[in-house]
């Protein structure tokens, strides 16, 4: 098992939510192994606490001071109000709640306590995480979720976690009728990695409405497998493009949802790839380190763009990311303008190469040690 770098507060109550397959209940028995331990996903214990959410209290031993953790909490959200009388209750109980969506917490107005119980993430692998284990090639092939990585087979693993798993929530939400059209459009989607949606065009190739292809990526969304990365728009000086893009959040997933054809080639999917394991290590040191960025990309509407601006209150970075593995200075013209737009930020471009350069104002650096060394590059303070 891989060292975490998830760190919560250690006597306080927390959600921790993140996609199926990234090692929460894994980490969360290692961790609190004396911890009272409910699986949602034990149908015995569903059916008996869905019937009786009140009967939840009756679980918990006398006198027991250790977490209480259950597993998968949005399949009973009505477990929730119950929680909230035992964290206030005489006992002062500390509970860990997974969840894998927050969907039906979402349509049922759950408000997550309130704030009585901290909120954490949990997400695939990342390179600091996996350390000498660490390879580039691997990760860009399979993706950084554990079983993945470590799977003998782990292109069986992706193709039953995407019809497995997903297939299961298509049917929660009464749409087994449309569990085809959920399928073309997932391999559809995959053609956007990394790219501004359009949802008419993907509607028409589906052939479906458009607010059903809406609908399916809050789906995506919801099980936090998918995410929306907003464009950075602050004190902007040229016309800029106002929509999100789209990504999956492990490569792995998105080679197993791509179709590849004899015709395809590896600038085409080896670049949304990289720019998915670069954004999955961004997000996820983010949060285990607190650093508090906001994270978005750049792009005006003549084109020019950066792939990712980590902005917030102790510093400004930009980075693009080039698939090329010999350095051309042609690459850092994005940049450059950038940062005439914005010289307070710090200006990355990582390439597959080997040699770090700095041009003009831009650090050249290798993918590998971009994404190994990240933490240090987003907490070294921005010069004001």
């Amino acid at each position: 098992m891989y060292t975490r770098m998830i760190n919560p507060s250690p006597n306080h109550s927390f959600f921790l939510f993140g996609p199926r397959g990234t090692g929460k209940t894994t980490w969360i028995k290692a961790t609190y192994p004396n911890a009272l331990y409910i699986n949602l996903l034990d149908s015995r214990q569903y059916t008996s606490l869905l019937a009786h959410p009140n009967a939840l209290e009756s679980l918990i031993p006398p006198n027991f001071s250790d977490f209480i953790i259950i597993d998968e909490i949005q399949r009973v959200p009505e477990l929730l109000n119950e929680v909230h009388k035992l964290i206030e209750g005489p006992t002062h109980h500390k509970f860990i709640l997974t969840g894998s969506s927050v969907r039906k917490l979402r349509k049922q107005g759950v408000n997550l306590l309130a704030g009585r119980a901290y909120l954490y993430h949990c997400y695939p692998l990342t390179a600091t995480e996996l350390g000498s284990d660490f390879q580039l090639s691997k990760a860009l092939k399979y993706g950084t979720l554990p079983t993945s990585y470590t799977s003998d087979d782990p292109n069986t693993y992706l193709q039953s976690y995407l019809s497995t798993y997903l297939e299961q929530e298509i049917i929660q939400e009464c749409m087994t009728r449309q569990l085809s059209a959920f399928y073309r459009f997932l391999q559809t989607a995959s053609f956007s990695q990394g790219s501004i949606i359009n949802s008419s065009a993907i509607a028409r190739e589906v052939m479906v409405d458009r607010k059903v292809v809406e609908n399916y990526f809050s789906i995506l969304i919801d099980l936090l497998i998918g995410i929306m990365l907003p464009p950075f728009t602050r004190r902007a000086k040229r016309r800029l493009t106002t929509k999100s893009k789209f990504y999956i959040i492990d490569s792995g997933l998105y080679r197993a949802a791509r179709p590849q054809g004899y015709l395809d080639s590896e600038s085409e999917l080896g670049g949304p790839a990289l720019e998915t394991l670069f954004l999955n290590e961004l997000r996820a040191i983010n949060e285990y380190k607190k650093l508090e960025y906001q994270l978005y990309y750049f792009r005006t509407t003549t084109g020019q763009e950066i792939d990712f601006v980590a902005y917030g209150k102790n510093g400004f970075n930009a980075f693009e990311i080039k698939l090329g593995s010999v350095f051309s200075h042609t690459w850092t013209k994005t940049l450059q303008s950038f940062g005439k737009d914005y010289p307070e930020a710090k200006l990355y471009l990582l390439y597959m190469g080997t040699q770090t350069h700095y041009y003009k104002n831009i650090t050249v650096l290798p993918f590998t040690k971009a994404i190994t060394t990240l933490t240090e590059i987003l907490q070294k303070p921005t010069p004001k």
